[in-house]
């Protein structure tokens, strides 16, 4: 039974810790870190933590200071699949039902893909398929995992996955994802205020514009983040202590703390974006297109970005590139002309100028010192075939480009 807030508050916290593989243990030390804080008169504290393995429970929490996690617990679920859209679903749902505010922050807890679309759990739903088939698997587990089974085979290779759930082998798509916070907005009557990722490599252009018109401002990394995550207590230590702080402020500060929490032996990026700024990101980043797959036509522009393409930042995923680091690359040569050159300004203003799309951006360590807040999918060879699916690639044309560079890089 959930306990009811009396009054809407100033903020509800929301966070989705899918714990069902290898960060079990870190999902206990994080919300161990909530408690350090806790509920307060204008702050909500909940979370949903499905835990590693198939015989136990879901929990949702209202979390306090000063309690076991046991007390706080205020809902038991069955078994879950933190990679069904509909379980997140019902968690923002339950959380905005039961614990109103003026503003809403959504935390996705777990493993992020970035854009390695590598279905990882296919050969093991497969053979786990062809054992039911023989019946060696027991037909109430079978059909319990189906959905999921059937959902992500039939669309082969995901895109943009997080929320990774071992036992049902299934985790969230970027599709998936949008259609879930559209439904979160639809139920709170507006966008949802911060929408935090703490999770690998998921400050990506693709992503913000993918959930921009149900989502204020988002929060990730473009690099791999440490097993240690977000430092919980020292971020809603602050917000404790000022809860009528805009989701501009506290998305800044999110990314403040989290960089100030690692030593400068770590390489570490996390940054806020304002997605009210995704159209002016599509619109330069859609010149931008154009003007490469133009100059791609000579052989000076071609090597131009080339070069740029093999000298710019990336991260644990190659295929992965900072997007204002590769523009100003291009913008430092001569050679892709005032066209090309011009583009890459545009871009650059609608990433990290004053009034671009990123509006706090933080690194730490010297392996990602070029890093400006947001990254893009760039292969040298073979882009994803989901990747025209996503409204980036639609607006931006960009996955023209990367079949044109593709096929060009082949024939060197």
């Amino acid at each position: 039974m959930a306990v009811k807030a009396l009054t809407r508050k100033q903020w509800t916290f929301m966070v989705y810790l899918a714990g069902d593989n290898n960060l079990d243990g870190n999902g206990l030390m994080d919300l161990a870190e909530m408690k350090q804080v806790g509920s307060t008169d204008e702050l909500n504290l909940i979370a949903q933590f499905d835990r590693a393995g198939s015989r136990r429970q879901t929990k949702r929490f209202y979390l306090r200071k000063g309690t076991t996690l046991a007390k706080d617990a205020v809902a038991q679920l069955p078994e879950g699949n933190t990679g069904d859209p509909g379980a997140l679903k019902d968690f923002i749902t339950w959380g905005i039902t039961h614990y109103p505010a003026l503003r809403y922050a959504l935390i996705l807890w777990n493993h992020g893909g970035g854009w390695d679309d590598t279905d990882v759990y296919a050969d093991s739903r497969r053979r786990r398929i062809q054992r039911a088939a023989r019946g060696k698997i027991r037909h109430s587990f079978f059909l319990s995992n189906l959905h999921s089974a059937l959902r992500t085979a039939a669309a082969g290779a995901k895109p943009r996955a997080i929320l990774y759930d071992d036992d049902a082998k299934d985790f969230l798509d970027n599709l998936e994802l949008k259609k879930v916070l559209t439904a979160a907005r639809k139920t709170a009557g507006r966008k949802i205020d911060i929408l935090g990722m703490d999770a690998c490599l998921m400050s990506m252009a693709e992503v913000v514009c993918q959930v921009r018109q149900d989502v204020r401002f988002t929060i990730g990394s473009e690099q791999t983040e440490p097993l240690d995550g977000w430092p919980y207590h020292k971020l809603l230590s602050t917000l404790a202590q000022k809860p009528s702080a805009t989701a501009e402020s506290f998305a800044s500060l999110i990314v403040d703390r989290y960089i100030a929490s690692y030593p400068p032996s770590e390489s570490i990026t996390q940054s806020a974006c304002d997605l009210t700024r995704s159209t002016a990101l599509m619109d330069a980043a859609g010149k931008l297109t154009c003007a490469l797959c133009d100059g791609m036509k000579k052989d000076a522009v071609r090597l131009a970005i080339m070069q740029a393409r093999a000298r710019v930042q990336s991260y644990e995923v190659r295929d992965n590139i900072d997007l204002a680091d590769f523009c100003k690359l291009l913008i430092k040569d001569d050679a892709p002309g005032e066209v090309v050159r011009c583009a890459c300004r545009k871009v650059m203003d609608a990433v990290c100028g004053p009034d671009g799309i990123v509006i706090r951006s933080a690194r730490k360590g010297a392996a990602v010192k070029n890093s400006y807040g947001l990254a893009i999918y760039f292969p040298t060879l073979d882009p994803s075939p989901l990747y025209s699916k996503l409204d980036f690639s639609k607006k931006t044309g960009w996955g023209k480009f990367l079949q044109s560079y593709s096929k060009i890089s082949r024939q060197r």
